[in-house]
C-alpha cells in the first residue's frame, strides 16, 4: 500500500469511500460538494510546504493499492484548529462541595464549555475500507501523518490533538446528545455534526451558557462521556502507544474523548530519522524490523517494509524501493512501525 497526498483525480473514489462511513465521522462528509471543497483546500496546502505558520491548512492523504489504483483509505491533518472560527469542547472538571452542618463532602463532574481561538494541530479523517482492515494497514495509515509532521514540523503547532469518535449507534443516535444537545439545538445528532463542518455559528448561539452537572444526566449518557465507538477502540490504543493521553476534554456533541500529545513527544516523530539509501538488497533477514518509510522528494510518499539502518545510511528491500520509486542516494525518513517490546518484569 502507498500513502500519498490526495489528488483531484481521487475525488470520485473518496466520495464512494465516504458512503461507507458511519455517523460520527464529520471530517469525511458524504456530501460530494463539501468533500470536493476539502480536497481542493488540501491541494492548496500541499502547494507550499515552506516554513509558514500554521493557519488551519488541511493536509489530506490517501492509501492506494498500487497495482489497481484503488483508493482504500484516507487520513488527514489540520495544522491549527481555532482561529476565526473557534474550536469547541467540553472541559470535564471536578467540583468539590462541602457542608460543615452535615459534615459531608461531595465531588461532582461538571462540563464547562471551552472556546479556543488559538488551538493546536489536529489529526483526523482516518478511515479504512472494511475489506482492507487487518494486516497492519490501519496502523501504517494512522502513523503516516506523524512522519509528515516530523518532516515539516514548523507547519504544525507544538501540541497535537485527536478527537475520537464517541458512542453513536448505527442509526446515528448518541445517548449524550439525546440527554443534552437535542434540548438546546432542536436537531438530531447527524444534522448537528455535519452542520458543524460547514458553519459553527449555531454552537455559539445555542450551546448551554452555564456549566452542566453530569449527575443530572441519565446513566447511559453519563457512561458514554470520554468513551469511544467500538470501532474506534484500536485507533485509540494506537495513539496511546504513540504517547497521546486523555486530558479531560470531550466533544460537545457525543462526548468522545480528545487525546493530546506534544508534537515532539509523539513516539514516531521523536524516533524518526533521515538517512540516504546506500543499497537496495534482496533477501534481508526475516528478523529485520518493519519500518514506516517515507520518500521526501519529489513528493511525499509512504509505505512500510524491511529496512536495515546504520548511523549514516540505510539498506532497503526491492519491494519497498519499487513501491516508493527509490534508488540508492535518495534520502528517506523512517521509524519503527511498532515501539520495541518492553521486557517483562518477572519480579523477585
Amino acid at each position: 500500500m502507498i500513502i500519498r497526498p490526495v489528488e483531484l483525480r481521487d475525488l470520485d473514489q473518496l466520495h464512494q469511500l465516504a458512503q461507507l462511513t458511519q455517523y460520527g465521522l464529520t471530517t469525511l462528509p458524504k456530501d460530494r460538494a463539501i468533500f470536493e471543497k476539502r480536497v481542493k483546500q488540501s491541494l492548496r496546502s500541499f502547494e507550499d510546504l515552506s516554513d509558514a505558520d500554521p493557519q488551519g491548512q488541511l493536509y489530506l492523504f490517501v492509501m492506494e493499492e498500487p497495482t489497481s489504483g484503488k483508493i482504500v483509505g484516507t487520513c488527514g491533518i489540520v495544522s491549527k484548529v481555532g482561529g476565526f472560527k473557534p474550536f469547541y469542547a467540553f472541559d470535564v472538571v471536578q467540583e468539590i462541595q462541602e457542608s460543615t452542618v452535615l459534615g459531608s463532602r461531595h465531588e461532582h463532574q461538571v462540563l464547562t464549555l471551552l472556546k479556543n481561538h488559538d488551538g493546536p494541530t489536529e489529526i483526523g479523517s482516518l478511515f479504512l475500507h472494511p475489506d482492507y482492515r487487518g494486516g497492519g494497514n490501519g496502523r501504517v495509515l494512522s502513523l503516516s501523518r506523524f512522519l509528515f509532521i516530523a518532516q515539516w514540523p514548523k507547519l504544525f503547532e507544538k501540541e497535537v490533538i485527536a478527537e475520537m469518535r464517541g458512542v453513536v449507534d448505527e442509526q446515528g443516535n448518541s445517548p449524550f446528545w439525546e440527554a443534552l444537545g437535542v434540548h438546546f439545538f432542536g436537531i438530531d445528532f447527524p444534522h448537528a455534526d455535519m452542520l458543524s463542518l460547514i458553519n459553527k455559528d449555531f454552537i455559539e448561539e445555542l450551546n448551554p451558557r452555564h456549566p452542566v452537572y453530569v449527575d443530572l444526566l441519565p446513566d447511559e449518557a453519563k457512561a458514554s462521556i470520554a468513551q469511544v465507538h467500538a470501532n474506534t477502540v484500536p485507533a485509540r490504543r494506537l495513539l496511546e502507544s504513540e504517547g497521546f493521553r486523555y486530558e479531560c476534554l470531550v466533544d460537545i456533541f457525543e462526548a468522545g474523548p480528545v487525546l493530546h500529545c506534544q508534537r515532539d513527544e509523539i513516539r514516531l516523530v521523536r524516533e524518526s530519522r533521515v538517512l540516504p539509501i546506500k543499497e537496495v538488497r534482496d533477501g534481508l533477514p526475516e528478523e529485520t524490523p518493519i519500518y514506516v518509510v517515507a520518500a521526501i522528494e519529489p513528493t511525499f510518499r509512504l509505505s512500510s517494509g524491511r529496512l536495515l539502518a546504520s548511523e549514516d545510511h540505510v539498506i532497503i528491500d526491492p519491494t519497498l524501493a519499487n513501491e516508493l520509486s527509490l534508488e540508492p542516494g535518495q534520502q528517506v525518513r523512517f521509524a519503527r512501525l511498532k515501539p520495541p517490546a518492553q521486557p517483562k518484569n518477572i519480579g523477585a
